[in-house]
């Protein structure tokens, strides 16, 4: 499974942004053709994006640009823009039922024999985030092999739901735990929305452990400064890789004297929780941990 923790935007018409991001190394480089370029800079977002996917591809983070929903008529200018071996994956606003999936797949398919590209090289990381996507969130994130992570958008839900964005985020509870548990259920990792108080780092902390307790991997940064944070929080830390490898040495004593189950510290060691310790050591395997 891929990691994601902090996929940044930057906005797709600006050039000097992404000169900018030529420097950062967030998890994954997401260039955005979608809500933040306005109408009339579509095509020349699409201009520009191009320009930089070499030079960002040779990097190290995963090249995954957003691009305009199927809805809009704007996506399929944009596949064939943007599709290139420079790419990891496409980004894909607005979905709202796995037949989308389908089609898009199929777009690419074809896109990709045309360019020579292995059939299925491009994957999808999809946004999930309105009414009919919470309800199908599922169906949708099995839809498709070339699906890697959804994304949850609160703007785009809660607008959709015709109610106010409270800071609280109460109000979005049920479509955040129905589209971590489909994704997790999938065996894909999800993404939450984006936090737009880019200069509140304790408020950018705060929801991002209340984003990981739902089950989200990673979290959208829309700002660099957002970057370290958000990794912080979705890595875990030297200590509790020092307890996991502590908690997968008394199950293997244990096993060894012929018990399922053991204690640490006065807490249950058993299946499930070793299970959570042996993933944790994976991630930190990667490289990904706070000391």
């Amino acid at each position: 499974m891929d990691t994601f923790r902090s996929p940044l935007f930057i906005p797709g018409n600006q050039t000097k942004m992404l000169k900018k991001a030529l420097s950062l190394r967030p998890d994954a480089y997401m260039p955005d053709l979608e809500d933040s370029v306005p109408i009339n800079e579509k095509g020349n977002a699409r201009v520009i994006v191009c320009s930089f996917l070499e030079r960002l591809s040779l990097l190290g983070p995963f090249v995954i640009p957003r691009v305009n929903s199927l809805e809009t008529g704007l996506l399929m200018d944009d596949l064939e823009s943007l599709v290139s071996p420079y790419l990891h994956g496409i980004s894909v606003g607005k979905i709202y039922s796995a037949r989308e999936v389908v089609s898009i797949s199929n777009i690419l398919d074809r896109i990709e024999q045309r360019k020579n590209i292995e059939v299925g090289r491009t994957k999808l990381i999809l946004w999930l985030e309105t009414a009919c996507a919470i309800v199908n969130a599922y169906e949708i994130c099995v839809s498709s092999p070339r699906i890697i992570a959804v994304a949850f958008g609160a703007e785009d839900f809660t607008n959709d739901m015709a109610i106010e964005r409270l800071n609280n985020e109460f109000q979005t509870t049920y479509a955040k735990s129905a589209v971590c548990i489909a994704a997790n259920a999938a065996g894909i990792p999800a993404l939450d929305t984006p936090y737009f108080s880019f200069r509140d780092d304790a408020g950018l902390e705060q929801d991002a452990k209340i984003a990981k307790m739902y089950g989200f991997r990673g979290k959208f940064a829309i700002h660099p400064s957002q970057i370290q944070t958000i990794n912080r929080v979705f890595s875990p830390a030297s200590e509790e890789v020092e307890y996991a490898r502590q908690v997968i040495a008394a199950s293997d004593e244990a096993e060894l004297r012929g018990r399922g189950s053991t204690s640490l510290n006065g807490k249950v060691i058993d299946v499930p929780v070793v299970k959570r310790a042996q993933n944790l050591i994976k991630l930190a395997d990667k490289g990904h941990f706070t000391k």
